[in-house]
């Protein structure tokens, strides 16, 4: 098989003129091409009046050898990598212990999957509900306010990524190509195929609830085990006699009461688990403080963002609808930067405890929704911003999103004020022509108190600096709703370089965003499946 790189030919070219670009690309006759198939597909949108597709291709091709050497030296032109995913372990007949994982988002659902592949029949502990389920209880949320603190935007099967964008794209290091695994076991459940190749692929919220049903019925298929509404509250940890501080994990209890015995745990909780962290604290788990951003969501005319990328109100269908990403350093030694961008889709009620207010962003595969938002955030660190100790950064996450829920009034309603209002440092007393998308409703305000000052401050400099990219980012009109807390993990559960264990507690797997190790589904997802390699080396060893 052989790699084109760089095949460019127009948006709405014809059907035929890839098959004849890559004939003229290898200088081949029509016949000496076996078949061929998209690697990606990206977009230069540089020059608006001559959009291209920018191809990458793998080829089968007649006396390849000999193609090859003519073409040596075209950086074009090369031999495909192997990219097939290779099982590391697979289960012995005789295998009785059985792997636990804890939690049912993109890490635990890949981690259990790849267990299940290879024989070891996981049991999957996920404190939420199944999905169906699930969902019943977030659009309740949506809807009428009413929070259900173990089934709802973070908890449940899936994750905190079933209701986002389904995002998968990440800039992680991926030399084993596990991002090839985790596109074709979704598209194997369901997933649009077009996620195999397209340059930053999504799947969308409603399309990802199908996806992970079927995964969890191959998982069961396999001799997996899920069972939901299992939170874990208890681990047990023999400790070692020479050393107290270490030990090695024998098994988890659940709030029921009841106990099971395991010797290796993949800790897949989230980074919203916050009663699990201080559990695992008190257990004597190592842990340490992480930086993480916290910031408002900002919703603008998604026709602005088009207008502004393609140069067009309605874009090309092939285009679909534009996205950003942001950064800009403050004069007060802040980064602040745009996170999740949502195009064409909604700000979302994220709440996960009682009393506190949390937005995220979520749109459907088509993202076809009037409004583009995303995060504007800012970057703390626990050396400056909370040094308190361990699980500091979670308290400071409780604050503001307590903060937020008396700003909204109560009722899990959202504090929201107007750009130009936020600017000029006035209250919100109306909307403009940006209607916000996030329910049970939006409440105005002030939000100059929504946030520490450093935020505000570094916030109100970036938005003028960021419509220097995006012309109209300071509409005047757009939305700011607040607040945005759960960016990623404010701790890590730090693991072994090799091992991938728990650095004082032997048979525990710390793993994905909870776990500080990854950010965004298609990352978590590789990061199960390195745990996943992990302890099924661990127990055939």
């Amino acid at each position: 098989m052989l790699r084109l790189n760089e095949l460019r030919l127009p948006l709405e070219h014809p059907e035929g003129a890839l098959r004849r670009a890559i004939i003229n690309r290898l200088g081949i006759p029509s016949e000496d091409l076996v078949r061929f198939h998209i690697f990606r597909r990206s977009i230069d949108a540089r020059k608006r009046d001559a959009m291209l597709f920018v191809y990458t291709i793998n080829v089968e091709v007649r006396n390849q050898s000999a193609l090859l050497a003519r073409v040596k030296g075209d950086r074009r032109i090369s031999q495909a990598p192997d990219t097939s995913y290779k099982f590391v372990a697979k289960a012995s007949p005789t295998q009785s212990n059985r792997p636990l994982v804890i939690g049912m988002g993109p890490s635990g659902l890949f981690a259990a999957l790849i267990l299940a592949q290879s024989g070891f029949r996981p049991i999957i502990l996920e404190r939420g509900k199944a999905m169906r389920e699930r969902t019943k209880d977030t659009f309740r949320m949506w809807e009428d306010g009413t929070l259900d603190p173990e089934s709802n935007t973070q908890f449940g099967e899936g994750g905190a990524g079933t209701f986002s964008d389904g995002k998968l794209y990440s800039q992680i290091k991926d030399p084993k190509h596990y991002r090839l695994k985790v596109l074709d076991e979704f598209v194997q459940a369901g997933a649009p195929e077009e996620i195999l190749y397209v340059n930053r692929p999504h799947i969308g919220t409603f399309r990802l609830v199908g996806v992970v049903e079927k995964m969890r019925a191959k998982i069961i298929e396999l001799g997996g085990e899920v069972r939901f509404q299992s939170r874990v509250d208890d681990i047990k940890i023999e400790r070692n006699d020479a050393d107290p501080t270490r030990g090695r994990i024998t098994g988890v209890t659940l709030a029921s009461g009841e106990h099971i015995s395991a010797n290796h745990v993949i800790l897949a909780v989230g980074h919203s688990a916050r009663d699990t962290f201080e559990m695992l604290d008190a257990r004597g788990v190592h842990i340490e403080a992480k930086p993480f951003s916290i910031g408002f969501r900002i919703e603008h005319p998604q026709s602005l963002i088009n207008e502004c990328r393609f140069g067009e109100k309605s874009p090309n269908p092939l285009l679909g609808a534009a996205d950003y990403q942001l950064v800009h350093h403050t004069t007060n030694g802040r980064s602040v930067y745009t996170f999740c961008m949502c195009p064409g889709g909604t700000v979302v009620a994220a709440a996960s405890e009682l009393g506190r207010v949390v937005t995220n962003g979520m749109s459907q595969y088509s993202r076809s929704e009037r409004n583009a938002n995303a995060g504007i955030v800012v970057g703390i660190t626990p050396e400056v911003d909370y040094p308190e100790g361990r699980l500091a950064g979670i308290a400071f996450q409780r604050f503001w999103e307590s903060r937020a829920f008396e700003l909204g009034g109560g009722g899990y309603k959202a504090p929201g004020q107007l750009v130009g209002d936020f600017l000029a440092g006035r209250p919100s007393t109306a909307l403009g022509t940006v209607q916000p998308s996030y329910t049970p409703s939006v409440h105005l305000c002030d939000l100059s108190s929504a946030l520490p000052e450093f935020a505000v401050t570094a916030i109100r400099e970036a938005i003028p600096a960021f419509a220097q990219q995006v012309k109209g980012f300071d509409l005047a009109d757009a939305v700011l709703t607040a607040v945005e807390t759960r960016t990623s993990s404010p701790i890590r559960i730090t693991r072994g370089e090799f091992d991938l264990q728990s650095l004082n507690t032997n048979g525990l797997f710390p793993a994905g965003e909870g776990a500080g190790y990854a950010g965004g589904i298609l990352s978590a997802a590789i990061d199960g499946i390195k745990i996943a390699e992990a302890v099924a080396i661990s127990m055939n060893a």
